[in-house]
């Protein structure tokens, strides 16, 4: 069944709501909660006849049978009790508010979504709908929704290298709206890859996957989202937490970590002191299983994650370039993530495939090992996807194919076995392998290594397109425009 008719007709709407004030974002929230709402009606009658927990009077059909100002004000007091609730309904509904102010649009909308019977529509197609909602929400720069959007053929990637099985836990200490849990289930799902049993699938809905994200309309996008791709149940707890993953150590050890943790600047809270001055203050975490204290966000989640695997568990990560060159509390974590696991591919990436502009950010791929004195990292293999490479979001967006060459030298089915792609006859390789030696050879361990030409400096007829190069010119302004901005705070 096709998607788009449906996405068009749900996302048509939005048009008219835009003239109330009503953003992308917002538009979508209270789609989430109708549609939620329209499901758990559709479960609770034949054949069905599940109890999902809804309060009497605050239904579905008690939206359906109000109309006016009685609607708008039943609609508000409807989503304060349902966020009282506990369980994933409760999670779903946390901090709602009614953004539609116009009760006969309030209505209409109500009415385009029950005219869909939800639950017959397969949990792929379901999903589908939603995936391009948010895709179509993430494109809007306006919105903000891009910070929480990993590019979805990188996730892909990410998946197809690490090669979840069944029974594995999966982890996200800050999933946003759930990508690399979609991407990790619909790979184990994959016929081609596994036939799952009736204990492997029921594993897969209920224990498979378990994520942070302290956002609270980021988090119900992603319980949303996941729902509707079939995992988790309208009556079970929360497979979210709302709780900060770098607060406290894990509880449990992961068999996987994927992850594209936030970017940005350190954390930091303003205050102000005796004398009447504000003051900003870096917030540090207070970690007994972190290799170094830092208030860098990002070295903070890599040793988060770390801790987050169990002696056998794998991680991959997409981390900013600070990560690989960063001194002091950045130059302990790398050296450790070479002595206590393996940290064996780093990937490159280039600018222009992520919503927000000018990020220079890469994948770490490790596995954690026990407790030894010996050094775990033997070598780490780097694919170089930024030098001469060109993207942008409209013009030339990420795809699965451009990714396709660095999986295959990745070599999945077993990454033990691989073959370098550059040597001295053949310079313009991407691929190819460092000693840990040589690494700790370099100026604080810095992993930030290049080894092709730039052709755009040496040869003047290989500049990408006026359309490329100019977005460039602008991430490359912003970028050190916000650099500029962190640095004066310091």
């Amino acid at each position: 069944m096709s998607t788009a008719p449906i996405v068009a007709k749900v996302w048509s709407f939005c048009t008219t709501l835009r003239d109330d004030g009503v953003g992308y974002g917002d538009y979508l929230e209270q789609l989430t909660y109708l549609i939620f709402l329209k499901m758990a009606d559709e479960y609770g009658k034949p054949p069905y006849d599940r109890d999902i927990g809804i309060p009497a009077g605050f239904d579905w059909t008690s939206l359906t049978t109000k109309r006016g100002a009685e609607l708008e004000a039943h609609y508000v007091a409807l989503l304060r009790k349902l966020g009282e609730q506990r369980g994933m309904l409760g999670q779903i509904f946390t901090k709602s508010q009614n953004k539609i102010t116009d009760p006969a649009k309030l209505f209409r909308l109500i009415d385009m979504v029950d005219s869909t019977k939800w639950v017959l529509l397969g949990s792929d197609v379901k999903g589908d709908i939603y995936e391009g909602l948010l895709e179509r929400n993430a494109e809007d720069t306006k919105s903000g929704a891009g910070q929480y959007f990993t590019p979805r053929a990188l996730i892909s990637a990410m998946v197809q290298c690490m090669r979840p099985a069944p029974y594995q836990t999966i982890a996200d200490p800050a999933c946003g709206t759930g990508g690399f849990f979609l991407a990790a289930s619909d790979f184990l799902t994959n016929k081609s890859n596994y036939d799952l049993d009736k204990d492997q699938k029921k594993f897969l809905k209920h224990q498979t996957f378990f994520g942070n994200e302290i956002v609270a309309g980021t988090r119900r996008l992603c319980l949303m989202n996941m729902f509707l791709h079939g995992i988790g149940e309208m009556t079970g707890e929360s497979l979210v937490s709302p709780a900060d993953a770098l607060i406290s150590t894990p509880s449990r050890g992961m068999d996987i970590v994927l992850a594209n943790p936030p970017f940005g600047k350190k954390s930091s809270m303003s205050f102000t002191n005796a004398e009447g001055e504000q003051e900003t203050e870096d917030l540090t975490y207070n970690r007994q299983d972190f290799w170094a204290t830092t208030s860098n966000k990002q070295l903070n989640f890599v040793q988060h994650i770390r801790a987050m695997l169990k002696t056998s568990g794998r991680a991959a990560v997409v981390v900013p370039d600070n990560v690989l060159f960063e001194g002091g509390a950045g130059e302990v974590i790398r050296r450790k993530l070479l002595q206590n696991t393996d940290l064996h591919t780093i990937l490159r990436l280039p600018t222009g495939i992520f919503y927000a502009q000018g990020v220079k950010a890469n994948v770490i791929f490790f596995d954690n090992r026990p407790a030894s004195p010996h050094p775990q990292t033997s070598e780490v293999w780097f694919y170089d996807y930024r030098t001469n490479v060109h993207h942008t979001l409209k013009q030339k967006p990420l795809t699965h194919a451009h990714l396709k060459d660095f999986v295959e030298c990745y070599n999945p089915e077993n990454r033990h076995q691989r073959t370098a792609t550059w040597n001295n006859e053949a310079s313009d390789g991407r691929w190819r392998a460092f000693s840990r030696e040589e690494l700790l050879e370099r100026d604080k361990a810095s992993l930030d290594l290049f080894w092709l030409k730039d052709a755009t400096m040496t040869d003047l007829d290989n500049l990408p397109e006026p359309e490329v190069l100019m977005s460039e010119i602008i991430e490359n302004l912003q970028a050190a425009m916000e650099q500029f901005v962190s640095a004066s705070r310091a």
